[in-house]
């Protein structure tokens, strides 16, 4: 490894160790300051080197974890209001037209959509083998 690429290395470093810190605290309330501090960043510099990174800021990566943690309970059957204040949204209001917009249902929908799809798929289990990976095997 060149000496040239090692601070490169090490901002890259910060800039992932930043992205596990939000994957690990999206529940608590945390903005793009605490998250830069984690990086040792200041908060603009992260902001766009971030997004240069995984292609979105900080605070729509946020968001989007806490949406697709949202549904990993939604599909557990917990309830659409326990679901938003366990992933670290304040408003149940601004938590159901978020996820409308990113998922393009409601939670409730989403939820109601997931449970009939796993009694479907208790009830007939075959249906839903992709049938390239049946194809392999015959």
């Amino acid at each position: 490894m060149s000496p040239e690429s090692l601070p490169k290395l090490d901002l890259y470093r910060r800039i992932v160790r930043a992205k596990l810190f939000i994957d690990s605290n999206y529940a608590e309330r945390i903005d793009a300051g605490e998250i830069a501090d984690e990086a040792c960043y200041s908060k603009f510099h992260f902001i766009r080197t971030f997004k240069s990174i995984y292609g979105r800021t900080p605070h729509q990566y946020l968001t989007h974890v806490r949406i697709e943690r949202a549904k990993e309970l939604l599909e557990q059957e917990v309830s659409v209001t326990e679901a938003c204040f366990a992933v670290g949204f304040d408003s149940l209001g601004s938590f159901t037209s978020l996820f409308k917009r990113r998922a393009g249902v409601t939670p409730s929908e989403y939820q109601r959509r997931q449970l009939e799809r796993k009694a479907e798929i208790s009830k007939e289990p075959l249906r839903f083998i992709p049938g390239c990976f049946v194809m392999q095997f015959q």
